[in-house]
């Protein structure tokens, strides 16, 4: 720096100079302007944000009006003459309140230590856990992350019932509900205690399996009163409050036993329990002590089969219009709403009484027994018994035992020489249950095709002893048998790869690609050469089968997909291997799954809709408190899956099935009917799926522990469709199905199903419905006239030695896709070429074949003088025994 004169001097210049001082004054001006500025804009942004907040919190309700005890609203439901036919919980009838006198304290400790770790702390709102869960939204762009405490999860609950009515995501009137949730949380917090608060919270939530509330929770998990739970027990229903649905114990055990899991570790690190209170609980086998039968009882009421399916549809329709599930859950069973069902009262009357009539079964009912069995060791200890190892006891003296007893004495009767052989000195039992189920069970599902509209359902045999039990028309997946025929083979053959009703397969023995053979259900005889409409009327296996090998599994597979069949698999691990539907067996319904009743009717109600297809439904809308339409089902999904005149034939053909085939059993008369019958090869399914020109309807019998039927009840499925249908269309008018625009008749060789030859198919005309431009074109492979060989009968050569004029019917050349799972068959001419004739060693062959040839031409001669000799025998002694006594 310069500290001489100069430097100084001129230092004290710049210091003294005006343009100096006018620039600094300005630079300050400019400074205290913007800090003015910049002051006013936060006073005027702190003002609105304040006049916002202050506007939101004035509208919030007020506490002292304000009521937190759990409320409820039921739900009804209609059916189509608007009678009321189900309450979804009402008050007080899904929902037990306790006083806190009766609460375990480690079920209040556990709902605290998973739900609000802070609760006995904070006034009422987790400043903590808020801005832990705005920088977790900050840093992930994911705002998911929970803040509430206990008591906003109870003004939420019981005051902010509206709060299932927002819109997903972060909104508006989700920022104003969480500002006044959380105003109203600090001003309850002043009002009542903190053990009301817990207290009404554990009265009010979702516990799942269509409990609110710990004590119904505890009745229905564990069949005790909450009072009684232990640690692990209470461990379980803490868990299950954040998703009422994953955390199920009964349908997600594993998924529970996580949770409870995290709750037991947060109540140790929170010092609510000691480390030999967390080992105990830790190695409780809980699970084997809840109920696993999937039966959601409802304690004032046991809802109809299709209430229960509804009330799955419902719940499935409201989460996908944008509902998760806790809300979808809260809003069906508390919401007040009114659901409009499909539900036809009059039908579903006459489909209970023939259900429930023990005389359309058969005589020889047996029971299947599901056992659960808990008892107290004399050392302590409690050991459960399940129906599993009932079973195991006695396969130990009959391998093939099944827990089926033809009686209930004889069931009763093993079960107490069970526990004889089980109990020993000191044991007690602690618990049992003892459920005997009629078999073979059954299920049914009638539908308007033209709607969609599913009018009634049965899914079981029997008292039915609870809610939301084992639906059989919706919940079981069962072999379909030869139902898949129509819908996997000769709907896409007919529709799409260019075969007719008229189209020939050779029922001869045939193979599937890996050496299987083809079995037909009628035996080891072959019929020969048999056209599509046969294969259908009389459900023949090869024929089937044939048909799909030729139109590729693949196009049979994606058919039965748009025919709505959801429990189809392309290709799924299961237990290391790979398992797929696209095989040669699809053909005949062999899949690995199976299907349900409901989706199996619905795929034959397309046929009968002219080929369009309906998704089914049971309900047309859902109505909330406010008369709002939150659900409008009444124009479901539909799509045209067949051409109407692919459907138009197949409904004709499967006419045959009811009049001369294998379901002329369920033909009551006077109705045009179309059907199809379905058995699984080893007869552990029957089905019959058919419709009439109003309804379609599908019968299921079987084994609920998959064995075989016998004897009549393998008639079972005809015979309760028959019943069912016959009574519905009792008043109902005859109409015909009708014929659409595009088809027309021709006349073609029976035995070819192509062109007939003149003169040569006369015997073997047939005349057959074709979808306009399908009827064939080349001239009948089969029949054949001209020189024929004496010795093999086939087409003679010209050099043929032994050839004689003749008409013959020769076996069509199978098509290239069939060829390598055929059975060889005779060539189409006879072995004389002229290589043969001239070769010398060929001559004793020859002459072999001259002497055959002449023993067979005696042999028949014989034959017929054998036979015209008792032809005349006969003639006589029929002419002496019509002689008038002398």
């Amino acid at each position: 720096m310069n500290y001489g004169k100069k430097g100084v001097h001129d230092k004290q210049k710049i210091l003294h100079s005006t343009s100096a001082k006018w620039g600094k004054k300005f630079a300050l001006t400019l400074l205290n302007v913007i800090i003015l500025a910049a002051a006013s804009v936060c006073v005027l942004v702190v003002s609105v944000g304040f006049g916002v907040f202050r506007g939101i919190i004035d509208t919030a309700p007020d506490i002292g009006n304000i009521n937190v005890q759990p409320t409820s609203f039921s739900t009804f439901v209609y059916d189509i003459d608007g009678n009321q036919t189900a309450k979804l919980v009402a008050e007080n009838s899904n929902r037990i309140p306790v006083t806190m006198d009766m609460i375990p304290e480690n079920l209040a400790h556990a709902f605290v230590a998973i739900e609000d770790a802070r609760f006995y702390e904070h006034n009422g709102i987790d400043i903590k856990g808020i801005i832990r869960a705005g920088v977790t939204g900050i840093t992930t762009g994911s705002f998911s992350e929970g803040a509430s405490t206990i008591t906003q999860q109870l003004l939420k609950n019981n005051v902010f019932t509206d709060w299932t009515k927002e819109a997903r995501g972060l909104s508006i009137d989700k920022i104003k509900r969480k500002i006044q949730e959380q105003y109203l949380a600090l001003e309850l917090e002043k009002t009542i205690s903190k053990e009301e608060i817990l207290l009404n919270y554990m009265n009010s939530i979702n516990l799942g399996q269509n409990t609110l509330g710990v004590q119904a929770a505890s009745q229905r998990y564990f069949n005790k009163s909450v009072s009684d739970l232990t640690l692990s027990e209470c461990a379980v229903i803490a868990g299950i409050t954040q998703n009422p649905s994953r955390y199920n114990p009964i349908s997600h055990p594993e998924e529970n036993k996580k949770r409870r899991s995290k709750v037991l570790n947060n109540m140790l690190e929170q010092g609510y329990i000691n480390q030999t209170e967390y080992n105990i609980a830790v190695a409780d086998d809980v699970y084997a002590r809840i109920q696993t039968t999937n039966e959601e009882v409802d304690t004032t009421s046991i809802n109809t089969y299709f209430v229960d399916a509804l009330t799955e549809d419902v719940l499935e329709d409201l989460v996908a219009a944008g509902y998760n599930e806790t809300q979808a859950y809260t809003l069906l069973y508390t919401g007040g709403l009114k659901i409009y069902s499909t539900q036809d009262p009059k039908i579903q009357a006459i489909c209970d009484e023939v259900f429930n009539n023990e005389e359309n079964y058969p005589s020889n009912v047996k029971w299947y027994l599901n056992y659960q069995l808990t008892v107290d060791k004399a050392d302590g200890e409690r050991k459960n018994h399940s129906s599993e190892m009932f079973r195991e006891y006695y396969r130990q003296e009959n391998r093939n035992f099944n827990l089926t007893y033809s009686s209930k004495e004889e069931a009763y009767e093993a079960i107490k020489a069970y526990k004889t052989a089980i109990l020993e000195t000191g044991d007690e039992v602690f618990a049992e249950k003892v459920t005997l189920t009629p078999q073979p069970q059954v299920s049914l599902v009638v539908e308007d095709q033209s709607t969609g509209a599913i009018v009634a359902m049965v899914g079981g045999r029997g008292a039915k002893e609870g809610s939301r039990t084992l639906n059989r028309a919706t919940d079981s997946a069962r072999q379909p048998g030869s139902t898949f025929k129509v819908i996997a083979d000769y709907a896409p053959a007919l529709d799409n790869a260019g075969l007719t009703l008229a189209t020939v397969q050779n029922d001869a023995p045939f193979n599937y690609a890996d050496g299987t053979p083809v079995r037909n259900w009628y035996g080891e005889a072959y019929r020969g050469l048999c056209n599509l409409r046969e294969g259908i009327e009389d459900s023949l296996n090869i024929v089937a089968v044939k048909t799909l090998t030729m139109i590729t599994p693949r196009l049979g597979f994606d058919y039965l997909q748009n025919f709505g069949i959801s429990t189809l698999v392309e290709s799924q691990e299961i237990k290391g291997k790979i398992y797929t539907d696209i095989h040669q067996s699809l053909a005949l319904g062999g899949i690995t799954i199976g299907v349900t009743n409901e989706e199996l009717n619905a795929a034959y109600a397309t046929i009968a809709n002219h080929g369009t297809y309906i998704k089914p439904k049971l309900y047309n809308t859902v109505v909330d408190q406010q008369g709002n339409v939150i659900l409008d089902n009444t124009q479901p999904e539909s799509k045209q899956v067949i051409k109407e005149t692919t459907a138009f034939l197949l409904t004709d053909a499967m006419v045959d099935v009811v009049t001369k085939g294998t379901g002329t059993s369920v033909n009551f008369g006077g109705m045009a009917i179309a059907g199809k019958t379905g058995t699984t090869s080893d007869y552990n399914d029957v089905w019959f799926a058919g419709y009439t020109p109003y309804y379609t309807a599908t019968t299921w019998a079987g084994f609920d522990n998959n064995i075989k039927l016998s004897g009549e009840e393998r008639n079972l499925a005809k015979k309760l469709w028959r019943a069912v249908m016959a009574k519905i269309h009792e008043e109902l008018p005859n109409e015909p199905f009708s014929i659409p625009s595009g088809i027309i008749t021709a006349t073609v060789c029976a035995k070819s199903g192509k062109q007939a030859i003149p003169g040569l198919c006369s015997h073997t005309l047939n005349t057959e419905y074709f979808a306009d431009g399908t009827v064939p074109t080349a001239s009948c492979d089969v029949h054949y006239q001209g020189p024929v060989c004496q010795y093999n009968g086939r087409p003679s050569t010209e050099w043929c030695p032994f050839k004689a004029d003749g008409v013959l019917e020769l076996l069509p050349v199978e098509p290239a896709a069939l060829q390598s799972g055929s059975a060889p068959v005779a060539p189409n001419s006879c072995p004389h070429s002229a290589e043969f004739m001239s070769a010398p060693e060929n001559a004793p062959v020859i002459e072999q074949q001259r002497a055959e040839i002449l023993q067979r031409q005696i042999a028949a001669q014989q034959a017929a003088e054998q036979a015209a000799q008792q032809a005349a025998q006969q003639a006589a002694q029929q002419a002496a025994q019509q002689q008038p006594p002398q």
